[in-house]
């Protein structure tokens, strides 16, 4: 069984925002996929759901729903992961500034998913699917 060994936020904070989104986009993606696959659907509509959730533009509008909500921690850890630049431009399918708020909260969702804040992401994942089902 996978067992996740958290790190201290201190340790997590000297991180490069970057290698945090990294993780980030792979934790998101588990949580939407993982939110969805217990529901009654063929495996095409669970894709579709999950593409229309982890893309650029999906993951910035997450940010702004649940950007009132964060603690100033967050917002810090958010700020990095838009000012981190990586080594390539963004997609030519997506917008830079989408692209740069995606990356922010790939980099919040690693942090919580390093450190242990399994909590918070399930607290921020709530809003989040809340305000997708209410659009």
């Amino acid at each position: 069984m996978l067992q996740l060994t958290p790190i201290s936020p201190d340790e997590a904070r000297q991180m490069n925002p970057l290698q945090l989104a990294y993780l980030g986009d792979v934790i998101w993606s588990t949580v939407v996929r993982t939110r969805f696959v217990c529901r009654k659907m063929n495996v095409h509509h669970l894709h579709r759901i999950t593409v229309s959730l982890v893309n650029a533009a999906a993951q910035a509008h997450a940010l702004e729903t649940i950007r009132p909500r964060l603690t100033e921690e967050e917002t810090d850890l958010v700020r990095r992961g838009r000012n981190a630049h990586a080594r390539h431009p963004a997609p030519k399918n997506q917008d830079p500034a989408d692209y740069a708020d995606s990356t922010a909260f790939e980099s919040l969702f690693g942090f919580l998913y390093i450190t242990g804040n399994l909590q918070r992401i399930d607290e921020l994942t709530e809003v989040i699917l809340e305000e997708v089902k209410d659009a």
